[in-house]
């Protein structure tokens, strides 16, 4: 088995990158599963194609198999993550691979799901195929940050998502806040959305905004999981973000009382979490902890500043995204994007990591990592 980034060629990275590409086609559809896509050359052509489309369905490799347009035997295989070598909702993709005589395969990351965790590398081997993993390791482990998060410290991967003006306001002082950003970065929040499986919002926010929290993209969408925190169960019945179908889950805390719950007793989609206080605030770890037992392993955070404060100092989140339009608000009373009492001393402060610049029409999108 071969590790070495080096020793693959130009054809072999651009065929990789080709199945990141092919993975992100499933962004939103197959968590807490990873995005994977899979490419098969024979001849120094490409002969087939595929990706996991959706969680419970078929594996990249299955997919890109059944598109071959020709024998796949003594072909090689490009795929971003280690072929599964056990049963789960699909068979084994490993056992498919030797079953159809594949020669060499390529992989990006090796899989830290215990059930796989090299594996699936080694039942290659031992059938005589050649595997050479580490083929564009980092791009790989960025592709999939949520599932190696997930995965290796069981808790969801956590976003904040943050849009400002240029002076940090996220409302004027009279609380008006639609919209600071254009269309387009309105838009790129949308395809966040999708791409996580769950959205957090404090109370203060469906009580002053009454969002829906949804995707309103074109073609096949798949809505989040709503998350309100809630200690008195304040949620209006009929808010917005109650009116669908989607899954609502309702943090709440112990002194909530049994009437305030039995408004939700008959709503099958709507869930409640009891949690314990923490420094007179829903404790968010426990709660993190208790959407990891429901397998949600990804969390956008578009909460108020209380919300956004609270996350920052308990070093819960793992990314931003701060959208940031050309205006200046100012004010001492309009809404900063963080609350609470803030930092006292610089040594505190939060500093961000492998930050990207992104122009999104007039507006900036500043992504970083805590």
């Amino acid at each position: 088995m071969s590790n070495n980034n080096a020793e693959f060629s130009q054809f072999d990275k651009e065929i990789m990158n080709r199945c990141f590409l092919l993975a992100i086609k499933g962004s939103g559809f197959t968590a807490p599963n990873p995005m994977v896509g899979a490419i098969i050359i024979k001849d120094g052509q490409i002969i087939g194609e595929g990706y996991h489309e959706y969680f419970g369905g078929s594996h990249a490799e299955i997919n890109a198999i059944a598109n071959a347009t020709q024998s796949v035997k003594g072909a090689s295989i490009y795929v971003n993550l280690e072929p599964c070598s056990h049963y789960g909702k699909t068979p084994p993709c490993s056992l498919a691979l030797i079953s159809n005589g594949f020669s060499k395969v390529f992989i990006a990351n090796l899989d830290p799901n215990p059930l796989v965790a090299g594996k699936g590398v080694k039942a290659l081997e031992k059938a005589g195929i050649e595997v050479k993993t580490g083929l564009l390791e980092k791009e790989g482990l960025k592709l999939n940050e949520k599932f190696f998060h997930f995965i290796t410290t069981k808790t969801p991967f956590v976003a904040l998502k943050t849009a400002t003006s240029l002076d940090g306001k996220i409302a004027t002082s009279m609380g008006e806040s639609q919209w600071i950003t254009g269309e387009k970065s309105r838009n790129e929040v949308h395809l966040l959305r999708q791409d996580y499986s769950a959205i957090l919002v404090g109370i203060n926010t469906v009580l002053k905004d009454n969002p829906s929290l949804n995707v309103r993209l074109k073609g096949a969408i798949k809505n989040p999981i709503r998350i309100i925190l809630d200690s008195q169960l304040q949620t209006p019945e009929d808010s917005n973000i109650l009116k669908s179908t989607a899954q609502v889950i309702i943090a709440h805390t112990q002194k909530t009382k049994s009437f305030q719950k039995d408004k939700f007793h008959d709503k099958k989609h709507i869930a409640l979490i009891q949690c314990p206080k923490k420094e007179n605030y829903i404790d968010l770890e426990y709660l993190f902890k208790e959407l990891t037992h429901r397998n949600i392993d990804s969390i956008l955070i578009e909460g108020g500043a209380e919300v956004n404060f609270n996350i920052l100092k308990n070093n819960l989140a793992q990314k931003i995204y701060a959208f940031i339009a050309p205006i200046i608000i100012g004010g001492q009373n309009s809404k900063a994007a963080f609350g609470g009492l803030g930092f006292e001393f610089l040594q505190d402060v939060k500093t961000l990591k492998e930050l990207t610049y992104k122009k999104i029409d007039m507006d900036i999108l500043i992504e970083g990592y805590f």
